[in-house]
C-alpha cells in the first residue's frame, strides 16, 4: 500500500523532528545577532568593549545552546553563530580587551 506523502514547508528547513522549539530557537537568534555585532565591530579598534562583550557573551548562549540543540538546523546556525562570536571575542581582546581603558 502506498504511503501518504506529506510535503514540508521551506520554514521546516533541517527541522527534522517538526517539533516547536522555542529555548532552542531563542537561543539560536541570540547567538547569531551577538556574532553579527561581535564580528562586525571587531574591525574597529574603538569599539573593541562591544565586540569583546558581545562575543563572549554570544560563545556563552552558543555553548548553551549547542548543549540543549535538537535539530540540525540549529546546530549548523549555532555554529556560525558561536564562529562569529568568537572571532569578535578574540580581535575585540587584541584590541583592548573586556575593560581596556575603562579601569586603571
Amino acid at each position: 500500500m502506498a504511503q501518504a506523502m506529506r510535503r514540508q514547508s521551506p520554514a521546516s528547513l533541517l527541522n527534522t523532528d517538526g517539533k516547536p522549539h522555542p529555548r532552542q530557537d531563542t537561543l539560536m537568534a541570540v547567538t547569531l545577532v551577538l556574532g553579527a555585532v561581535a564580528f562586525s565591530t571587531a574591525m574597529f579598534h574603538h569599539l573593541h568593549l562591544l565586540s569583546s562583550w558581545a562575543g563572549l557573551i554570544g560563545i556563552v548562549t552558543g555553548a548553551y545552546g549547542q548543549f540543549i540543540s535538537a535539530t540540525t538546523r540549529e546546530r549548523f546556525l549555532l555554529i556560525i553563530g558561536l564562529g562569529a562570536s568568537a572571532v569578535g571575542f578574540f580581535l575585540g581582546m587584541a584590541h583592548g580587551g573586556l575593560f581596556g581603558g575603562v579601569l586603571g
